[in-house]
This record gives C-alpha cells, structure tokens and sequence, in this order.
C-alpha cells in the first residue's frame, strides 16, 4: 500500500476575542469566504474557560498549541485586554508553540486575510503581513 502524501506543514491561526460567539463567529466566516477545500487551521479563543466575557490565558494556549500545523501560529485578537493577554503569553515563552506570533491587523478583515494566505501554503511573515495589509482596504 503507497503512503499518503504528507501535507506541507502550514501555519494556523488564532482568532481571540473577548466573547466565544464573536471568536466562533470570525473562524466560521474566515473559513467560509476561504473558499473551502484543505485549509489552514484556524481555532477561535474567546471568552472565558467558564463562559463568560473576558479572555482566557489557558484557553488561548490551547488553542495555539492546536493551531500549530508546524509552519508557526498567526494570533489576531479584538481588544486591548486581549492583546495584553497574548503579549504576556509570548512574554512567557513557555506557554505558546515556539513559532508564534500576534499580528496587528484588524480582527474580521485580518482574519479573512490571514486563513486565505496560509490556506495557501505562505509563510508566517506573509500571513502576517496579509492580515496587517487589511488596514489599508477604505471602505469609502
């Protein structure tokens, strides 16, 4: 029997947010404007470990560990605590999978951006630099 092709390892992406719907939300809308087919991962970290608003440092390491497809993890977050969170994490350097990065974009458009890039097979610089381009798209 032939082995299977081995996928190339690809980079995943963390969708943090302060409320588990708007993280679910944000990955099912960035999965489904990917266009379908073999993507890359993307794992929502919102809310809190017990349901609540607010965000989770254990929550967001899980999710980074299960998004690591071993090409890095690209980490988009909402607001501000939520930044500070994944900061403290990366200051850490235990927590998150070695390749790790948060990434200043905007939440839903960087999102989309950053899923359709490393859907792609591109690296963590050019999923990160995809995602922080959305800034630039006016909406007027």
């Amino acid at each position: 029997m032939a082995e299977r092709e081995r996928q190339p390892s690809r980079v995943g992406v963390v969708l943090v947010s302060h409320s588990r719907e708007v993280a679910e939300s944000v990955a099912r809308l960035a999965r489904d404007l990917a266009g379908g087919g073999d993507l890359a991962e993307v794992v929502p970290a919102g809310g809190t470990a017990d349901g609540g608003v607010g965000t989770s440092a254990e929550l967001i390491a899980a999710a980074a560990h299960r998004a690591d497809g071993g090409a890095g993890v690209a980490v988009l977050a909402d607001l501000g605590s939520a930044v500070l969170t994944v900061q403290a994490l990366l200051a850490e350097g235990e927590e998150l999978p070695e390749r790790t990065q948060l990434v200043d974009a905007p939440f839903v458009e960087g999102a989309v951006a950053a899923v359709v890039t490393a859907s792609a097979g591109a690296d963590l610089r050019a999923v990160a630099a995809a995602a922080g381009e959305a800034y630039t798209f006016r909406k007027t």
